[in-house]
């Protein structure tokens, strides 16, 4: 059995992402197009005699108390009869509360890491569930699919042919945006609103990036960009570069954008320069 896990935690982007209305249980229902980029932090786990410590290098992620890592670690060590502590060392890289799932797919690897400290006697139909308790996010993230399509609260999945690799930009502006809040101005914003329009999502339509690009939408924008014009200027710079597809991931503020070749990619950072918030070249899948 072994006594120290590392595993790279990678970010995801919402090429589609649809709010559907409030449930019973005040949460909203989604419907989302998951497609992994190369961006990633980096968690290491090792067995420690009792309880779960976390060290962060990179950015502030709040109180350990709050963290999905810490929360997901102790959900694996109830569940294995808390034989062994755990030492977290997390590696940020991906920007935190920006829309690209970095505390997902940290939750995500510290279920698996934790599991492998364990010897991983918890099933992976089992780790899903956790994961769904943890976050929208979190069960795409442990999956390791390249892409999928995602809906309830991201804990139903369909992973999917991944689409080919392509060149990607991220554009992060310096804001955070709170989800509850997001969420809240969505609703705000359809208060008397009809129905939504209907939409068929089909694998031949999203088996290549030109046609994805057609279906691709972000619900979470309007509102994002009425509150923020600083989000809204970045969107609007970044589709300026001429990509394939250019959206904002998640709840925001993130934006991404896909492009034909690396050099479009790279000319694209060089054009945008620092503007607009921090600029980091990726890749998909």
């Amino acid at each position: 059995m072994t006594d120290q896990v590392t595993i790279s935690a990678r970010a995801k982007v919402n090429l589609i992402l649809r709010v559907l209305a409030r449930e019973a249980d005040g949460y909203h229902g989604i419907e989302t197009l998951f497609c992994r980029i190369d961006l990633a932090d980096e968690l290491t786990a090792v067995r420690s005699p009792a309880g779960v410590e976390l060290v962060v290098e990179g950015a502030d992620t709040g109180p350990p108390e709050d963290n999905l890592a810490v929360r997901a670690a102790r959900l694996v060590l109830a569940a294995t009869g808390q034989r062994f502590g755990v030492q977290l060392s997390l590696v940020k890289r991906i920007p935190v509360a920006a829309g690209l799932g970095g505390g997902s797919a940290d939750a995500a690897a510290a279920l698996s890491a934790v599991n492998g400290l364990a010897g991983n006697v918890i099933p992976g139909h089992e780790l899903l569930q956790f994961a769904a308790r943890l976050g929208a996010d979190v069960p795409f993230c442990l999956s390791g699919a390249a892409l999928a399509l995602g809906w309830g609260h991201g804990d139903r999945l369909m992973a999917l042919s991944p689409l080919p690799t392509a060149p990607a930009l991220l554009v992060c502006p310096q804001i955070e945006v709170s989800t509850a809040q997001a969420y809240r101005w969505v609703d705000e914003q359809r208060a008397g609103a009809g129905q939504r329009r209907a939409i068929l999502l089909d694998r031949e339509g999203l088996g290549s990036w030109s046609s994805v690009a057609r279906m691709a939408g972000n619900d979470f924008e309007t509102p994002v960009f009425g509150k923020h014009p600083e989000v809204r200027s970045a969107f609007e710079a970044l589709v300026g570069t001429g990509p394939l597809l250019c959206r904002m991931s998640g709840s925001g503020a993130a934006l991404f954008a896909v492009y034909r070749s690396a050099r479009d990619r790279d000319d694209a950072r060089d054009q945008l320069g620092k503007r607009h918030g921090r600029v980091i070249p990726s890749e998909t899948g």
